[in-house]
């Protein structure tokens, strides 16, 4: 096998080895960060969730206090206020979405759904978990939630929520007394759930993979290429030379050519070396040769 193939196959097995290597690297910190992208989205769409719960319950809901006694206004609520934005918002990005899920809850649209449900009772047996994240698949695509537990801290949540016997009539005349209630202290009662799509940074992530990939591929071509040249420049031709005249000499041809070169690296050095060897083997075979 010829040296520039050996060559060529040595490089060829260290670039699908750093290829490999460089792939498997970048893929998993592309994702990560990526995914990393979707949580911090999620984190920010649930402080803007609990900054207007508590710009309701400051607010709006002492402005409203004396119309309370006539009428039950969900606007005072913190829990509707948040997901009246959301679900405006969601108008616009309907692949988001925000659900104070409920197991017990007044208003119906809170009903926790049956993965909800089981996040929720999650946060009910281990009380120390502060956050969740997961991935579920939707009629949409893939989604992130982040979800937190709805815990009563509150003395005022069990106005509305203890028995229906000190429960304001203006909310049973419009929720009715089925739903709701039964609520203690200190206790988790749901979960505030936020979903976030994660095909838009995943997809992004991908195509930086695959441009970053395709870079690295050319960057290897560019640099095979020039090696080639370089090896086949200084090398291998020089090389060739050096054989073809050896070859000759071998056979008895002495007016081949002269070994000269003017590089002083390792072939230089190899070239001049072989010029001393055929002056003395043609002196050698003058010596050899009959005196007249």
């Amino acid at each position: 096998m010829k040296l520039i193939w050996k060559f060529n196959l040595v490089l060829l097995g260290i670039f699908l080895l750093g290829f490999a290597i460089a792939g498997y690297v970048s893929h998993g910190v592309l994702q990560a960060n990526a995914r990393e992208e979707i949580v911090q989205n999620a984190r920010l769409m649930m402080e803007a969730a609990l900054s207007s719960r508590t710009y309701t319950n400051t607010q709006v809901k002492p402005l409203l206090e004396t119309q309370l006694k006539y009428a039950f206004l969900p606007q005072t609520v913190p829990a509707y206020a948040a997901t009246e934005v959301f679900n405006d918002m969601r108008k616009k990005h309907p692949d988001y979405g925000y659900k104070e899920a409920t197991l017990n809850p007044t208003n119906p649209r809170d009903r926790a759904s049956d993965w909800e449900a089981d996040v929720v009772n999650v946060f009910r047996q281990a009380r120390d978990t502060k956050e969740m994240i997961g991935e579920r698949d939707t009629p949409t695509g893939r989604a992130l939630y982040l979800a937190r537990p709805i815990e009563v801290q509150s003395a005022a949540c069990l106005v509305c929520h203890s028995t229906i016997e000190v429960a304001p009539k203006t909310m049973i005349d419009q929720y009715g007394a089925a739903n709701g209630f039964g609520w203690k202290m200190n206790e988790i009662i749901g979960a505030q759930v936020v979903s976030v799509p994660m095909s838009v940074p995943i997809k992004r992530a991908n195509e930086t993979f695959r441009t970053f990939m395709a870079s690295l591929a050319l960057v290897f071509i560019a640099t095979f290429v020039l090696l080639n040249v370089m090896l086949h420049t200084m090398v291998i031709r020089r090389i060739t030379r050096l054989a073809a005249i050896a070859d000759q000499v071998s056979l008895g041809n002495l007016d081949a050519g002269e070994f000269r070169s003017r590089s002083r690296d390792e072939i230089g050095v190899l070239t001049g070396a072989l010029g001393r060897m055929k002056v003395s083997l043609v002196q050698a075979m003058k010596m050899l040769e009959p005196s007249p």
